[in-house]
C-alpha cells in the first residue's frame, strides 16, 4: 500500500522545519503510521543518522520501512525509555508523537474506530490486547461508563447515555457498531454525527489508555532526550493539548493554578519554541480535512 493512501502526514512541513533535524542525529518517530514523517525524518538524515520508530498497530508494522538507520519497534510508546535504552539510542536528538488515530484505522471497517462502517465494536490500537470497545459497554458500570463519556468525549447528555447502556445491554446484544448505534438512537442529542464522533473518542480513548500513555511518553521524554533535543507533539483534541501544552511549561500535568494544594515549583525541563501551537495552512486544509483540528507543540530539553 502507498504511504500517501495509508495515512496523510499532518503538519509535515512544520514538523521537519521546527526539530531542526541534524545529518548524524538519533531520532524517535513514537507513532510511525504510515510513516510520512518518519520518512521525512530520514531525508534529512545522513549515514550516520538513526531514526527509532514505534507502532503497536499490526498494520503500520506491514507497512514498515527498509532501512538500515531504521529500528522499529512494534510497542505502544509508553515504553520508550526501555525500548530506546535497548536500543542503545538514549540522549535522543528529537522526539516527534503524532497522536492522531491514521486514516487507514478509520477507513477499515473491521477496526472499528469509525461510525461510517458497520464493524465489531472493537477500536483496539494494538490487537494484542483483550480489551475491545464492546468489552467496555458490556461491562463497566454505569459510573465508570458516565466518567468515560464525560471526561473523554465532552459528550453533552453522557449520564443519560451510560444509564441507558446499562439499562439495554442485558437484553440487547452489543457487539457490532450497528447495534450499538440502535439503542442508543433515542439518546442522541443535537447533531448525530458530532454526538457519535465523540461517543466513539471517549471508548477509543478508554480502550487504549491513551491519556495515560501519552502521560508516560511526556514524562520519559526529558529522559530520553539530550540537552538542546527537541519534542514534538501533534494533539487533535483538547484534552490531550492540555496535557501537553502544561507539561512543556512546566514539567506537570495541571497547570499551577489549577492545584491549589502544590506549593513546590517543579524544575524547568523544557524551553517552548512554539509559543503558540502551529496549525495547518489553507493548502493543506483543503488537502486533508483531518488535519483541522491539528495542533503542533514543540520544545527543546534544557
Amino acid at each position: 500500500m502507498e504511504p500517501s493512501q495509508y495515512h496523510l502526514p499532518v503538519l509535515l512541513h512544520e514538523v521537519v522545519a521546527n526539530m531542526d533535524i541534524r545529518a548524524d542525529g538519533t531520532y524517535v518517530d513514537a507513532t510511525f503510521g504510515g510513516g510520512g514523517h518518519s520518512r521525512a525524518i530520514l531525508e534529512k538524515l545522513g549515514p550516520q543518522g538513526r531514526l527509532i520508530v514505534f507502532d503497536q498497530d499490526e498494520d503500520a508494522y506491514r507497512n514498515r520501512i527498509v532501512d538500515e538507520r531504521v529500528t522499529f519497534v512494534r510497542e505502544n510508546f509508553r515504553h520508550l525509555h526501555r525500548f530506546l535504552k535497548l536500543h542503545k539510542a538514549l540522549e535522543a536528538d528529537g522526539l516527534l508523537a503524532d497522536l492522531g488515530v491514521s486514516s487507514h484505522q478509520f477507513d477499515t471497517g473491521a477496526r472499528g474506530f469509525s461510525t461510517r462502517f458497520d464493524g465489531n465494536l472493537d477500536m483496539r490500537m494494538d490487537t494484542r490486547n483483550s480489551l475491545t470497545a464492546a468489552d467496555v459497554l458490556q461491562t463497566y458500570s454505569e459510573q465508570h461508563l458516565h466518567q468515560i463519556f464525560q471526561d473523554y468525549g465532552e459528550v453533552t447528555n453522557s449520564r443519560t447515555l451510560a444509564k441507558t447502556i446499562v439499562q439495554l445491554r442485558k437484553a440487547h446484544p452489543l457487539r457490532t457498531i450497528g447495534e450499538f448505534k440502535s439503542l442508543i438512537q433515542p439518546i442522541v442529542k443535537g447533531n448525530p454525527a458530532k454526538y457519535l464522533a465523540q461517543v466513539f473518542q471517549a471508548l477509543r480513548i478508554a480502550v487504549n489508555d491513551e491519556l495515560g500513555a501519552l502521560k508516560d511518553l511526556l514524562t520519559q521524554s526529558s529522559q530520553v532526550l539530550k540537552p538542546g533535543g527537541k519534542l514534538a507533539i501533534i494533539t487533535f483534541h483538547s484534552l490531550e493539548d492540555r496535557l501537553v501544552k502544561n507539561y512543556m511549561k512546566a514539567g506537570a500535568f495541571e497547570a499551577a493554578d489549577e492545584n491549589p494544594y502544590s506549593f513546590e515549583t517543579p524544575p524547568k525541563l523544557f524551553k517552548l519554541i512554539t509559543k503558540k501551537p502551529v496549525t495547518a495552512g489553507e493548502t493543506e486544509l483543503r488537502a486533508n480535512p483531518r488535519s483541522r483540528s491539528a495542533k503542533l507543540r514543540v520544545a527543546e530539553k534544557i
